[in-house]
């Protein structure tokens, strides 16, 4: 599993690790989304999570924590079936199992890789990494009572992601998921 904030890399070292180790990816926010589309939301697109629609969705969930609860399920059944690498940002806290691995940067870092991955402002790409950190943060802690972002004692490993290239990131998981295999 595959956790950390927004825009810090997760996707990446996920699909890296799925390719080494020839286990699907999955991606907790496309189930997500998924759900959304259930809704009546048009989720489509990599970039969704940024735009006013995706943050409504955001507010949504904030008002009825049943879409959480239900990709949690989902997530952890899938997670059961093994197999897998699945970036989501509460499973690590939800299992008992797997390799953990958080990613961690500094908003500046998050909000430069939103800006170039994205095609947006450095602004924009700010305030919406702060605010879907800071609405999944107080969102987690409402529903299971875990500071995201703070505890991190249930990962395995914890990679800052600053100062290091992507392929760097990648690296460092491979050698920490050969160790604990």
């Amino acid at each position: 599993m595959i956790s950390g904030p927004p825009a810090v890399g997760k996707t990446t070292v996920a699909k890296g690790l799925s390719k080494e180790f020839r286990l699907q990816y999955l991606s907790g926010g496309d189930v997500l989304k998924e759900m959304a589309r259930e809704q009546g939301f048009d989720s489509a697109g990599g970039d969704w999570w940024d735009t006013a629609e995706g943050m409504k969705f955001l507010n949504q969930r904030e008002e009825n924590s049943e879409f959480d609860k239900k990709l949690d399920e989902k997530l952890i059944a899938l997670f059961n079936q093994g197999g897998m690498v699945i970036t989501s940002y509460t499973l690590p806290w939800l299992i008992k199992d797997g390799i953990r691995i958080w990613l961690e940067g500094s908003h500046e870092s998050s909000t430069k890789r939103m800006q170039s991955r994205d095609s947006m402002s450095s602004e924009d790409a700010y305030e919406i990494t702060k605010e879907r950190f800071d609405k999944n943060k107080a969102l987690y802690k409402k529903l299971y009572g875990f500071d995201f972002g703070e505890d991190k004692s249930v990962f395995d490993l914890i990679i800052n992601t600053d100062n290091l290239t992507a392929q760097q990131v990648v690296d460092a998981a491979k050698e920490t998921v050969r160790k604990l295999l």
